[in-house]
């Protein structure tokens, strides 16, 4: 996904069905390095920060 993308859905009131490795994802912020902090959808404890690249827009 490109950054413009994701910064889009981060600052969207409506949730886009976004995945990684498989899983929705809630996007929370996207960083200056090209990562995004995200969390599976009903999991917010397991945040992670992730590569861009490695999200997909469904």
């Amino acid at each position: 996904m490109n950054k413009q993308r994701a910064v889009e859905i981060a600052d969207s009131p409506v949730m886009a069905n976004v995945t990684f490795q498989g899983t929705n994802v809630y996007i929370q912020h996207v960083n200056e390095d090209e990562t995004a902090r995200i969390y599976p959808l009903g999991q917010p404890e397991q945040e992670q920060n992730v590569p861009l690249d490695s999200l997909i827009e469904q």
